[in-house]
C-alpha cells in the first residue's frame, strides 16, 4: 500500500501542475495582464456606443477604434471614459495591438468645441499604442472654418498625430471601405448589440473553464487527502460518494464544452447566414480564443481523467481488501462451524447400522463443508491476486491466505480420516456380526440335532460329518483372532467396543468349546457302539431358530424398556404433579395461561388451514375451466355470494394475525395487545356475516351439485362445505370466549387492563354485527335508515299506545294484550317495527321487520317509571298526544334503554343551550317557547292537573333551570331503582340474532295504518296478532353467536 500512496502523491502533484499551467493559460489568452476588466463589470458605459472596436484593421493592420456621433459625448466622465478605452484596447491580439490603434472620430454634427475637448481626452490619455487619429470635421459651413483656424492654432497641443478629414471619401483614402462600418459608407457589418454579447459570453466562458480546473484541483487535493477506511461498508459508501461527486463535476464540464461549442455557432452565425460573406479581424480572434479556451478545458478534463484513474483503482483496492477481510472472517466462522460439527462425530457406533447412519451423517456434512472448501479456494486464490496486482508491502493478505490454506487442508484431512475411521467401525461391526451369527447358528445347529438317532452308529457318523462341516465353514470365515482385532482396528476401538469384541469372542470360544465336547462324545459313539441308552430327546418347542430367539429377545427388550419407558413416565407425572403441588398461586395462574395462549395458537393456526383448504379446494375450483361442466347454473358467478370475503380473512389471519399471537408466545398475559392493534382489521368479520344469509341460501339451492361433492372427495373431507363456511363465525365467537379465560387467569397483571379492554372491543364486533343484521331487516321505511345516526340498541318489548283526538282523550279499555314491537333506538330517531318470520329453513326463515313508527328524538320525552310495573316505563311525545308505555323483559333492561334515553335527551338540551346562547335575542323565542312546551307537559304529569301560563321571562328563566329535559318520574307504584346499572354489552341489545332462531313464526299480513297506531287497533285485537305474539312469548330466544358456538362444538365432535 506504500507504493500506492506514493504513486497518488506524484500524481496528485501533476494534477496541480497541469491544472495550474491551464488557468495561467486562460488569463494569458484573455490578456487580463494588460487589463483586469470584463464586458460585465463596464456593461453600462458599452451599451452607451461612444467608443466602439469595429473589428476592421487598417492598411498596415492597426485595430480600428471608432467614436461615432455622440451629442452627450463631453457629458462623459473621465472614468467611464478610461474604462472602455482600456478595455477595448486589451481586445485585439498582442501583435495586432503591438502595431498600434487608429481612433476615428466622427464629429460631422457637432461643434468644434466638442470635438476640441475628444481630441485632448485622446491626447491626454490613450491607454495603448496610438498610430493615428483620423477625424471627420464638422461638416456645417461655421464650423468647418472654425475648425480649420481653431485647429491651426492649436495643433500643437494635440500630442498625438491628428488628420483633418473634410468628407468620408478622403477617410477611404486611408482605412479600406471593407474595413469600415455602414456609418462611414463602409461595406462592414456591425451590429454593437451583439458584439456584447459575444465578449459576454466568451469571458464567462473562460471564467467558467479556469473555475472547472480550479475545482478539480481542490477536488483532487481532497481525494489524496482521504484515508482509507478498515470496513467493507464504510469503503463502499466513500467510493460511491467520490464516484457521484466525480460525476456531478464531468457534467459540469460537459456543459461547459457545450457552452463553448454553442459560442462557437454564435460566433460563425453570420457566414452561415450568407456563405459570400467573410468574418472580419476580431471575430476570428474571438474563434481563435474559444478554440484555445476548448483545448485548455479538455486538457482539464483529460489531467482528472488520469488522476481519477489512479484514485480509483486505490480505493478498489481498498475495497477488495476490505471486502476479503470480511469474506476472510465469515470464512473463518463457517470453517469453525465445520470443525466443530466434525469433532462432534467422535463416536463410531455400537452396531453396524447405527455407524451406516453416523457415515451417512458424514457424508451430509462433507457435502454441506464442500461449499465452504469450496469458498475457502476463492478466497484463497483472490487474496493471491491482490498480492500479485497491487505491489502490497503489507503481507497481511499473505498470512490470512495461508492460514486459510492450512484450515482447508486440515478440514479435508479430518474429513477423509472420520471416514476411514467409520469405514473401519463398519468393517469390524460387520465381522464381528458375522461372528456372532456364526455362533448363534452353531447353537441352533447343535439345539436340533436329534440324539435319539446318534446312538447309533451311522447317526454319530452323520452327525459328526455335519459337525466337521460346519467347523470348517467357521476356519474360512473366521481367520483372524482377537489379536489381530486389536492390532488392525486399535485406531477405533473404546472401551465399550473393546466389551463388545470381547464379548463376541468369548462367545466364539465358548462355542468351539460345545463343538469340541459334542465331536468328542460323537467319536466314541462311532467308534463303538454300547448298550443302547434311551436318551430324552429335547421338546419341540425348546428348539428354536437364532432368528425366532432373536424375535422374542426383541420382544422382551422392547417390553422390558416400555416397562421402563412407563415407569419413568409414571415417575415423571408424580413429580410433575408433586412440582404444581408445590409451586405458588402466580406460578399456577402462569401455567393456566400458557394453556390458554396453547389453545389459542393452536386453533387459530388450524382456523388459517382451514380457511386455505376453503379457498383452495373450493373457491379456486370454481375458476378451474375442467370443473365448469359440474357447477350449477345457480351457481355460476356467485363465488363472492357463497364464500363472501373470506380470501380478506384468510389473508390478515395468514400474513397478519397469527404472527402477531405469536409474539406474545412467551408473555400471554399481554395478548390483548394485539387484539388491541388490530381491533380495525376484525371488522371484516361485519361484512361476512351480513353476508352470510345469501351464502346459506345459495348453499341450499346448490349442495346436492356434483361440483361440491366432487371438491369434497378431493379434499377428503367428511364434512359437507356449509361446515366450513360457518369457521369466520365460530371464530370470531371464540375469541371473546378466551379472552375471559385469559382475564381470569391474569387478574393483576400487567396487560389485564388491555385484556379486558379487547374482551369489550371483540363483544362490541359481535353486539354491531348482531345489531346490524337486524337493522338490515327492516321493511317498509322509506326514508334513509343512515340518515338517523348510529344505532344504539335493539330489541323487542310490548308496548301499549294511548292516543288523545283533538280535545278527547282516547285510552285504550278494551284491549288488555299489548302489541308485540321491536324497538331501533338511533341518535336521531326510535323505530317501531313488527316482527315478522318468513318461511323456510335455516337462514331461510331469516325474520324481518315491518316498519310502523318513528319518533323524532328531538320531539319526545321519557318518565322513567310507569304505574303498574317496574318494568315499564313511557315515552312520549312533546304534546303529550302519543303516549307509548313499553314493557321491558327485565328491570336491567328497562334500566339500560332509559339510560341510554335519557343520555341523548340531556345531550339535545346542552346542544339546545349552546345554540340559544349563540344566536340573537330575536331568535330565542320560538325555542324557548318548544322547551317550556315540554317542560310544561312534564309538569303536568307530575301535579295532574292544568299548567298555568307564564310570561316570556318566567320561561326563559325557567329554561335555565332545567336539568333533564322530557324526563318524568311517577312515584306511585314504582318498585324499581334507577340505580340499577347492569352492564351494557351483555343485555342492551335484543340477543335473538337476525335470521338464526330455528324456531317457526306464522307470517302476519294485517297492516297498521301510514306509520301510527290508531284508536282501531287500540280498541280491537287482532287474533292473528295475538296468535302471534302468543308464539313470541313462548318462543325461547336463543342467541345466535351461542347457537353457533353449539354448532362449532358439533362440528369438532364430528371431525374427531
Amino acid at each position: 500500500m506504500a507504493t500506492i500512496w506514493m504513486s497518488e502523491k506524484v500524481a496528485v502533484q501533476e494534477l496541480q501542475c497541469r491544472l495550474s499551467n491551464v488557468a495561467y493559460s486562460i488569463d494569458e489568452i484573455m490578456q487580463k495582464e494588460s487589463s483586469s476588466f470584463y464586458a460585465a463589470d463596464i456593461l453600462k458605459e458599452l451599451k452607451q456606443q461612444f467608443a466602439f472596436l469595429s473589428g476592421g484593421r487598417g492598411q498596415d493592420g492597426s485595430p480600428i477604434i471608432i467614436l461615432p456621433e455622440f451629442p452627450s459625448f463631453c457629458e462623459i466622465g473621465d472614468q467611464e471614459f478610461h474604462n472602455v478605452l482600456t478595455y477595448l484596447t486589451s481586445i485585439p491580439s498582442l501583435s495586432a495591438a503591438g502595431v498600434g490603434f487608429i481612433v476615428v472620430i466622427d464629429r460631422r454634427r457637432d461643434r468644434w468645441t466638442c470635438l476640441k475637448g475628444t481630441l485632448l481626452r485622446i491626447s491626454g490619455w490613450f491607454p495603448g499604442n496610438l498610430r493615428l487619429v483620423l477625424v471627420l470635421r464638422p461638416s456645417a459651413i461655421l464650423q468647418r472654418m472654425l475648425s480649420d483656424v481653431f485647429f491651426k492654432l492649436n495643433r500643437d497641443d494635440f500630442k498625438v498625430p491628428v488628420i483633418m478629414l473634410s468628407s468620408v471619401t478622403d477617410l477611404h483614402s486611408y482605412i479600406e471601405p471593407s474595413q469600415l462600418t455602414q456609418e462611414l459608407s463602409g461595406s462592414q457589418y456591425y451590429c454593437h448589440k451583439t458584439w456584447i454579447s459575444h465578449r459576454t459570453d466568451l469571458e464567462s466562458f473562460a471564467a467558467s473553464v479556469k473555475r472547472m480546473s480550479q475545482r478539480l484541483l481542490v477536488f483532487g487535493r481532497e481525494l489524496a487527502e482521504t484515508e482509507l477506511p478498515n470496513n467493507l461498508q464504510t469503503a463502499s459508501s466513500l467510493l460511491n460518494a467520490h464516484t457521484s461527486k466525480k460525476e456531478s463535476l464531468k457534467e459540469e464540464m460537459a456543459g461547459a464544452l457545450s457552452q463553448g461549442r454553442n459560442l462557437l455557432e454564435n460566433i460563425r452565425e453570420p457566414v452561415r447566414r450568407d456563405p459570400e460573406s467573410s468574418l472580419n479581424p476580431d471575430q476570428l480572434e474571438n474563434i481563435a480564443t474559444v478554440h484555445r479556451l476548448l483545448s485548455q478545458l479538455n486538457e482539464s478534463s483529460s489531467a482528472f481523467d488520469d488522476f481519477w484513474f489512479q484514485h480509483r483503482n486505490k480505493m478498489e483496492l481498498s475495497l477488495k481488501l476490505c471486502q476479503f477481510a470480511y469474506n476472510f472472517q465469515q470464512v473463518q466462522t463457517d470453517l469453525k462451524q465445520a470443525t466443530d460439527t466434525l469433532n462432534a462425530f467422535s463416536d463410531v457406533g455400537i452396531s453396524y447400522a447405527q455407524t451406516e447412519h453416523l457415515l451417512e451423517e458424514l457424508t451430509s456434512h462433507e457435502e454441506k463443508a464442500c461449499d465452504v472448501l469450496e469458498r475457502v479456494r476463492s478466497l484463497v486464490a483472490e487474496g493471491q491476486g491482490l498480492i500479485d496486482s497491487s505491489q502490497n508491502e503489507d503481507d497481511s493478505v499473505a498470512i490470512n491466505c495461508s492460514e486459510l490454506q492450512k484450515a482447508r487442508e486440515k478440514l479435508t484431512q479430518e474429513f477423509k480420516d472420520k471416514r476411514t475411521m467409520l469405514t473401519q467401525a463398519m468393517e469390524l461391526h460387520r465381522r464381528l456380526d458375522m461372528v456372532c451369527n456364526w455362533c448363534d447358528d452353531g447353537m441352533y445347529m447343535l439345539a436340533s440335532q436329534p440324539l435319539d438317532k446318534c446312538q447309533s452308529q451311522e447317526g454319530a457318523e452323520s452327525a459328526l460329518s455335519e459337525l466337521e462341516c460346519y467347523l470348517e465353514t467357521a476356519n474360512e470365515k473366521q481367520q483372524w483372532d482377537i489379536s489381530t482385532v486389536w492390532l488392525e482396528y486399535e485406531s477405533i476401538l473404546k472401551n465399550e467396543l473393546k466389551e463388545q469384541v470381547k464379548c463376541a469372542f468369548e462367545k466364539k470360544v465358548s462355542i468351539q468349546e460345545m463343538f469340541e465336547r459334542r465331536r468328542v462324545s460323537l467319536k466314541k459313539l462311532a467308534a463303538k457302539q454300547t448298550r443302547p441308552v434311551q436318551p430324552v430327546a429335547p421338546r419341540p418347542e425348546s428348539l428354536s431358530s437364532p432368528a425366532h430367539r432373536d424375535h422374542e429377545n426383541s420382544f422382551t427388550s422392547e417390553d422390558s424398556d416400555r416397562r421402563v419407558s412407563c415407569k419413568q413416565v409414571s415417575s415423571d407425572q408424580v413429580d410433575r404433579s408433586s412440582h404444581i403441588a408445590s409451586v405458588s398461586e402466580e406460578e399456577t395462574l402462569a401455567v393456566l395461561r400458557r394453556h390458554v395462549m396453547n389453545e389459542l395458537l393452536e386453533t387459530e393456526r388450524a382456523y388459517v388451514e382451514e380457511l386455505m383448504c376453503v379457498l383452495q379446494g373450493y373457491a379456486a375450483e370454481m375458476d378451474n375451466p375442467s370443473m365448469a361442466p359440474l357447477i350449477p347454473a345457480a351457481l355460476q358467478k356467485k363465488k363472492d355470494v357463497l364464500f363472501g370475503n373470506m380470501q380478506e380473512i384468510y389473508n390478515f389471519h395468514q400474513r397478519v394475525f397469527l404472527k402477531e399471537l405469536e409474539n406474545y408466545t412467551d408473555c400471554p398475559e399481554l395478548v390483548g395487545r394485539c387484539f388491541l392493534d388490530w381491533m380495525g382489521e376484525l371488522q371484516i368479520y361485519e361484512k361476512y356475516c351480513h353476508n352470510k344469509p345469501r351464502s346459506e341460501s345459495l348453499w341450499r339451492q346448490c349442495s346436492d351439485c356434483a361440483f361440491f361433492q366432487e371438491c369434497q372427495k378431493k379434499l377428503e373431507h367428511k364434512l359437507g362445505l356449509d361446515s366450513y363456511l360457518l369457521k369466520p363465525v365460530q371464530r370470531i365467537t371464540k375469541y371473546q370466549l378466551l379472552l375471559k379465560e385469559m382475564i381470569k387467569y391474569s387478574k393483576g397483571c400487567e396487560g389485564s387492563v388491555e385484556l379486558q379492554a379487547a374482551l369489550s372491543s371483540i363483544l362490541g364486533i359481535l353486539k354491531a354485527v348482531n345489531d346490524s343484521m337486524h337493522l338490515i331487516a327492516i321493511t317498509g321505511y322509506e326514508g334513509n335508515l343512515g340518515d338517523l345516526g348510529r344505532l344504539l340498541m335493539q330489541g323487542s318489548f310490548s308496548v301499549w299506545a294511548e292516543h288523545k283526538r283533538g280535545h278527547v282523550k282516547v285510552m285504550e279499555l278494551a284491549r288488555f294484550k299489548p302489541m308485540q314491537r321491536h324497538l331501533f333506538l338511533h341518535e336521531k330517531a326510535l323505530l317501531f317495527c313488527k316482527r315478522r318470520e318468513e318461511s323456510g329453513e335455516g337462514y331461510e326463515k331469516a325474520p324481518s321487520y315491518s316498519f310502523k313508527q318513528e319518533l323524532s328524538m328531538s320531539a319526545i320525552g321519557i318518565t322513567e317509571h310507569a304505574k303498574g310495573d317496574s318494568k315499564k316505563f313511557e315515552i312520549w311525545s312533546s304534546s303529550r298526544d302519543e303516549v307509548y308505555t313499553v314493557q321491558a323483559m327485565s328491570e336491567e333492561v328497562k334500566t339500560i334503554w332509559v339510560t341510554e334515553i335519557r343520555k341523548l335527551l340531556t345531550g339535545q338540551l346542552e346542544a339546545c343551550k349552546e345554540a340559544r346562547q349563540q344566536r340573537p335575542p330575536d331568535q330565542l323565542t320560538s325555542d324557548t317557547s318548544s322547551t317550556n312546551r315540554l317542560v310544561r307537559n312534564d309538569s303536568n304529569l307530575r301535579s295532574g292537573g292544568v299548567e298555568k301560563q307564564k310570561t316570556e321571562e318566567e320561561r326563559d328563566k325557567e329554561l335555565e333551570n332545567i336539568s333533564e329535559p322530557r324526563m318524568t318520574e311517577r312515584t306511585k307504584g314504582s318498585s324499581c331503582s334507577s340505580e340499577t346499572k347492569p352492564k351494557r354489552q351483555d343485555i342492551r341489545s335484543d340477543p335473538t340474532p337476525l335470521g338464526w332462531s330455528k324456531g317457526s313464526l306464522s307470517l302476519d299480513a294485517s297492516m297498521e295504518h301510514d306509520g301510527y297506531f290508531s284508536a282501531e287497533e287500540q280498541m280491537t285485537s287482532d287474533p292473528e296478532e295475538e296468535r302471534e305474539e302468543k308464539l313470541c312469548e313462548d318462543e325461547p330466544q336463543s342467541m345466535r353467536i351461542a347457537e353457533e358456538i353449539h354448532c362449532s362444538e358439533e362440528t369438532e365432535n364430528s371431525e374427531k
